[in-house]
Protein backbone atom coordinates (compact mmCIF):
# COMPACT_ATOMS: atom_id res chain seq x y z
CA UNK A 1 0.00 0.00 0.00
CA UNK A 2 1.11 3.48 -0.75
CA UNK A 3 2.29 4.92 2.31
CA UNK A 4 0.39 8.46 3.66
CA UNK A 5 1.96 11.22 2.21
CA UNK A 6 2.66 14.17 4.53
CA UNK A 7 3.42 17.01 2.91
CA UNK A 8 2.71 19.18 -0.19
CA UNK A 9 3.74 18.41 -3.75
CA UNK A 10 3.40 16.50 -6.81
CA UNK A 11 3.29 12.85 -7.18
CA UNK A 12 3.03 11.17 -10.76
CA UNK A 13 1.89 7.25 -10.96
CA UNK A 14 2.51 4.34 -12.78
CA UNK A 15 1.18 0.87 -12.24
CA UNK A 16 4.88 -0.33 -11.85
CA UNK A 17 5.57 2.42 -8.41
CA UNK A 18 2.40 3.76 -7.89
CA UNK A 19 2.59 7.69 -6.25
CA UNK A 20 6.32 9.09 -6.82
CA UNK A 21 7.26 12.34 -5.60
CA UNK A 22 8.56 14.11 -9.17
CA UNK A 23 8.49 16.41 -11.58
CA UNK A 24 5.32 16.30 -13.94
CA UNK A 25 6.03 14.95 -17.43
CA UNK A 26 2.57 15.58 -19.25
CA UNK A 27 1.26 18.59 -21.06
CA UNK A 28 -1.71 20.53 -20.62
CA UNK A 29 -4.31 18.95 -18.06
CA UNK A 30 -6.90 17.38 -19.86
CA UNK A 31 -9.02 16.19 -16.60
CA UNK A 32 -8.37 17.67 -13.03
CA UNK A 33 -10.75 17.15 -9.82
CA UNK A 34 -10.38 18.80 -6.69
CA UNK A 35 -11.79 19.09 -3.24
CA UNK A 36 -11.18 20.17 0.83
CA UNK A 37 -10.42 17.26 3.27
CA UNK A 38 -10.29 18.33 6.88
CA UNK A 39 -8.94 15.67 9.69
CA UNK A 40 -9.65 12.48 6.66
CA UNK A 41 -12.79 13.57 5.94
CA UNK A 42 -14.60 14.57 2.45
CA UNK A 43 -17.91 15.41 1.19
CA UNK A 44 -19.34 13.68 -2.12
CA UNK A 45 -16.05 11.85 -2.06
CA UNK A 46 -17.54 8.67 -4.39
CA UNK A 47 -18.99 11.71 -6.82
CA UNK A 48 -15.67 13.03 -7.18
CA UNK A 49 -14.56 9.81 -8.23
CA UNK A 50 -17.36 8.75 -10.72
CA UNK A 51 -16.52 13.00 -12.20
CA UNK A 52 -13.22 11.86 -12.77
CA UNK A 53 -12.78 8.61 -14.38
CA UNK A 54 -16.12 9.54 -16.59
CA UNK A 55 -14.13 12.40 -17.48
CA UNK A 56 -10.99 10.20 -17.77
CA UNK A 57 -13.35 8.49 -20.11
CA UNK A 58 -14.46 11.16 -22.36
CA UNK A 59 -10.62 11.96 -23.82
CA UNK A 60 -10.25 8.47 -24.65
CA UNK A 61 -7.21 6.94 -22.07
CA UNK A 62 -5.85 6.02 -20.37
CA UNK A 63 -7.86 2.65 -19.82
CA UNK A 64 -10.38 2.52 -17.15
CA UNK A 65 -8.27 0.26 -15.30
CA UNK A 66 -5.49 2.01 -15.00
CA UNK A 67 -7.39 4.66 -13.39
CA UNK A 68 -9.34 2.69 -11.05
CA UNK A 69 -5.79 1.86 -9.79
CA UNK A 70 -4.22 5.50 -9.97
CA UNK A 71 -7.51 6.20 -7.55
CA UNK A 72 -7.35 3.47 -5.05
CA UNK A 73 -3.57 4.49 -4.32
CA UNK A 74 -4.18 7.87 -4.20
CA UNK A 75 -6.72 7.37 -1.44
CA UNK A 76 -4.21 5.77 0.48
CA UNK A 77 -2.19 8.00 0.38
CA UNK A 78 -4.00 11.35 1.39
CA UNK A 79 -3.27 12.38 4.95
CA UNK A 80 -5.79 11.93 7.29
CA UNK A 81 -4.99 14.70 9.68
CA UNK A 82 -4.60 18.30 8.85
CA UNK A 83 -6.91 20.68 5.98
CA UNK A 84 -6.01 19.90 2.29
CA UNK A 85 -7.08 21.08 -0.83
CA UNK A 86 -5.81 18.07 -2.94
CA UNK A 87 -5.98 17.94 -6.82
CA UNK A 88 -5.95 14.61 -9.01
CA UNK A 89 -5.08 15.59 -12.60
CA UNK A 90 -4.93 13.65 -15.89
CA UNK A 91 -2.23 15.47 -18.47
CA UNK A 92 -1.90 15.01 -22.24
CA UNK A 93 0.79 14.02 -24.06
CA UNK A 94 1.65 11.04 -21.87
CA UNK A 95 -1.68 10.64 -20.29
CA UNK A 96 0.21 11.54 -16.98
CA UNK A 97 -1.82 10.37 -13.85
CA UNK A 98 -1.04 12.44 -10.93
CA UNK A 99 -1.76 13.85 -7.12
CA UNK A 100 -0.96 17.41 -6.37
CA UNK A 101 -1.21 17.63 -2.30
CA UNK A 102 -2.20 21.20 -1.49
CA UNK A 103 -2.53 22.63 1.94
CA UNK A 104 -5.87 23.84 1.93
CA UNK A 105 -6.70 27.61 1.73
CA UNK A 106 -8.18 30.29 4.33
CA UNK A 107 -11.79 28.82 3.55
CA UNK A 108 -14.52 31.89 3.01
CA UNK A 109 -18.27 31.97 4.76
CA UNK A 110 -18.99 35.03 2.11
CA UNK A 111 -17.69 35.81 -1.03
CA UNK A 112 -17.39 39.69 -2.60
CA UNK A 113 -18.24 38.89 -6.79
CA UNK A 114 -16.99 41.18 -9.63
CA UNK A 115 -20.28 41.69 -11.50
CA UNK A 116 -18.75 43.20 -14.94
CA UNK A 117 -19.84 39.93 -16.87
CA UNK A 118 -17.27 38.16 -18.17
CA UNK A 119 -17.55 36.60 -21.08
CA UNK A 120 -17.01 32.79 -20.73
CA UNK A 121 -13.22 31.75 -21.93
CA UNK A 122 -13.78 28.13 -21.57
CA UNK A 123 -12.93 25.85 -24.55
CA UNK A 124 -14.30 22.44 -22.51
CA UNK A 125 -17.11 24.01 -20.21
CA UNK A 126 -18.41 20.45 -19.25
CA UNK A 127 -15.12 19.29 -17.82
CA UNK A 128 -12.30 20.72 -15.14
CA UNK A 129 -9.48 20.76 -16.46
CA UNK A 130 -8.47 22.45 -19.29
CA UNK A 131 -9.48 25.72 -18.64
CA UNK A 132 -8.26 26.04 -15.35
CA UNK A 133 -5.60 28.83 -16.42
CA UNK A 134 -7.70 30.83 -18.26
CA UNK A 135 -10.51 30.49 -15.29
CA UNK A 136 -7.05 31.83 -12.58
CA UNK A 137 -6.97 34.59 -15.66
CA UNK A 138 -10.73 35.69 -14.86
CA UNK A 139 -9.82 35.32 -11.29
CA UNK A 140 -6.68 37.62 -11.26
CA UNK A 141 -8.71 40.43 -12.67
CA UNK A 142 -11.59 40.18 -10.10
CA UNK A 143 -8.95 40.67 -7.06
CA UNK A 144 -8.11 43.89 -9.48
CA UNK A 145 -11.72 44.74 -8.92
CA UNK A 146 -11.53 44.08 -4.81
CA UNK A 147 -13.65 40.81 -5.85
CA UNK A 148 -12.53 37.34 -4.96
CA UNK A 149 -14.81 35.89 -7.90
CA UNK A 150 -15.82 36.90 -11.19
CA UNK A 151 -19.03 35.46 -13.08
CA UNK A 152 -18.94 34.16 -16.59
CA UNK A 153 -21.72 35.34 -19.06
CA UNK A 154 -23.16 33.84 -22.04
CA UNK A 155 -22.93 35.53 -25.45
CA UNK A 156 -26.83 35.54 -24.85
CA UNK A 157 -26.31 37.60 -21.56
CA UNK A 158 -27.16 34.62 -19.15
CA UNK A 159 -25.66 33.82 -16.14
CA UNK A 160 -23.57 31.00 -16.11
CA UNK A 161 -21.01 29.98 -12.93
CA UNK A 162 -18.64 31.72 -11.59
CA UNK A 163 -14.84 31.35 -12.48
CA UNK A 164 -14.14 28.33 -9.73
CA UNK A 165 -18.09 27.55 -8.62
CA UNK A 166 -21.15 26.86 -9.34
CA UNK A 167 -24.11 29.61 -9.64
CA UNK A 168 -27.52 29.11 -7.41
CA UNK A 169 -29.89 31.84 -5.88
CA UNK A 170 -33.34 31.98 -4.36
CA UNK A 171 -36.48 33.31 -5.86
CA UNK A 172 -38.58 33.31 -3.00
CA UNK A 173 -38.53 30.22 -1.24
CA UNK A 174 -37.33 28.33 -5.07
CA UNK A 175 -33.64 27.53 -5.23
CA UNK A 176 -32.94 28.47 -8.57
CA UNK A 177 -29.95 27.46 -10.93
CA UNK A 178 -29.07 27.76 -15.00
CA UNK A 179 -30.55 25.43 -17.01
CA UNK A 180 -28.56 22.11 -18.12
CA UNK A 181 -28.66 22.75 -21.66
CA UNK A 182 -25.91 26.26 -21.18
CA UNK A 183 -22.53 25.13 -20.63
CA UNK A 184 -21.75 24.52 -17.16
CA UNK A 185 -19.59 22.19 -15.05
CA UNK A 186 -21.53 19.77 -13.16
CA UNK A 187 -20.23 20.38 -10.29
CA UNK A 188 -20.42 17.94 -6.90
CA UNK A 189 -21.35 20.54 -4.79
CA UNK A 190 -24.15 21.87 -6.01
CA UNK A 191 -25.31 18.13 -7.03
CA UNK A 192 -25.61 17.38 -2.48
CA UNK A 193 -27.30 20.75 -2.69
CA UNK A 194 -29.83 19.13 -4.81
CA UNK A 195 -30.46 16.09 -3.61
CA UNK A 196 -31.03 17.52 -0.38
CA UNK A 197 -33.56 20.20 -1.63
CA UNK A 198 -35.31 16.95 -3.33
CA UNK A 199 -35.28 15.39 0.13
CA UNK A 200 -36.95 18.35 2.46
CA UNK A 201 -39.20 19.29 -0.15
CA UNK A 202 -37.45 22.63 -1.00
CA UNK A 203 -38.43 23.90 -4.63
CA UNK A 204 -36.04 23.60 -7.10
CA UNK A 205 -36.55 25.54 -10.61
CA UNK A 206 -33.82 26.00 -13.54
CA UNK A 207 -34.13 29.47 -14.97
CA UNK A 208 -32.67 31.79 -17.77
CA UNK A 209 -31.73 34.94 -16.11
CA UNK A 210 -29.50 37.40 -16.62
CA UNK A 211 -26.34 39.27 -14.15
CA UNK A 212 -29.28 42.29 -13.50
CA UNK A 213 -31.87 39.41 -12.57
CA UNK A 214 -30.01 38.47 -9.53
CA UNK A 215 -29.86 42.27 -7.78
CA UNK A 216 -30.93 42.45 -4.24
CA UNK A 217 -31.58 38.12 -4.46
CA UNK A 218 -29.17 35.72 -2.24
CA UNK A 219 -26.87 34.39 -4.25
CA UNK A 220 -25.01 31.77 -3.51
CA UNK A 221 -21.16 30.45 -5.29
CA UNK A 222 -20.75 26.84 -4.41
CA UNK A 223 -17.91 24.40 -4.51
CA UNK A 224 -16.17 21.90 -3.16
CA UNK A 225 -13.55 23.97 -1.19
CA UNK A 226 -15.26 26.43 0.34
CA UNK A 227 -18.98 24.63 0.10
CA UNK A 228 -21.49 27.63 0.41
CA UNK A 229 -20.45 30.93 0.33
CA UNK A 230 -23.26 33.20 0.10
CA UNK A 231 -22.55 36.64 -1.91
CA UNK A 232 -21.87 39.34 0.04
CA UNK A 233 -21.02 42.30 -2.15
CA UNK A 234 -20.60 42.92 -6.21
CA UNK A 235 -18.06 45.20 -7.63
CA UNK A 236 -18.03 46.25 -11.16
CA UNK A 237 -21.84 47.63 -11.17
CA UNK A 238 -24.17 49.12 -8.95
CA UNK A 239 -25.86 45.70 -7.57
CA UNK A 240 -27.22 45.03 -4.58
CA UNK A 241 -26.37 41.78 -1.95
CA UNK A 242 -29.21 39.64 -0.70
CA UNK A 243 -29.65 38.83 2.40
CA UNK A 244 -28.65 35.44 3.02
CA UNK A 245 -31.49 34.24 4.53
CA UNK A 246 -31.34 30.35 3.84
CA UNK A 247 -26.96 29.92 4.01
CA UNK A 248 -26.62 29.53 7.71
CA UNK A 249 -28.72 26.53 7.82
CA UNK A 250 -27.64 24.98 4.73
CA UNK A 251 -24.22 25.45 5.54
CA UNK A 252 -24.43 23.81 8.96
CA UNK A 253 -26.08 21.05 6.89
CA UNK A 254 -23.20 21.04 4.37
CA UNK A 255 -20.25 20.78 7.27
CA UNK A 256 -22.53 17.37 8.42
CA UNK A 257 -22.06 15.40 6.08
CA UNK A 258 -18.51 15.12 5.59
CA UNK A 259 -17.50 11.45 5.72
CA UNK A 260 -14.04 9.41 6.47
CA UNK A 261 -11.97 8.51 3.43
CA UNK A 262 -12.45 4.90 2.49
CA UNK A 263 -10.07 2.45 3.86
CA UNK A 264 -8.09 0.85 0.63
Amino acid sequence: MTQPAIAEGLSTWSPEHGLTPGQAQGGRLLVADSWLLREGRVRGFDRHRERFLRSCGECGAPPLGRVVDFWTDMTAALPRTGEWFPRVELAAGSLELRLMLRHAPPLGAEVRVWAAGQPDPRTVPRRKGPDLDALARVRGRASGAQADEAVLIAPSGLVLEAANSSLLWWEDDTLCLPPPRLPVLPGVTTALVLERAARTGVRVAHRERSLADLDGREVWLVNALHGIRPVAAWTGRPMTAGRAVHAPQWRKWLDSIMEPLPET
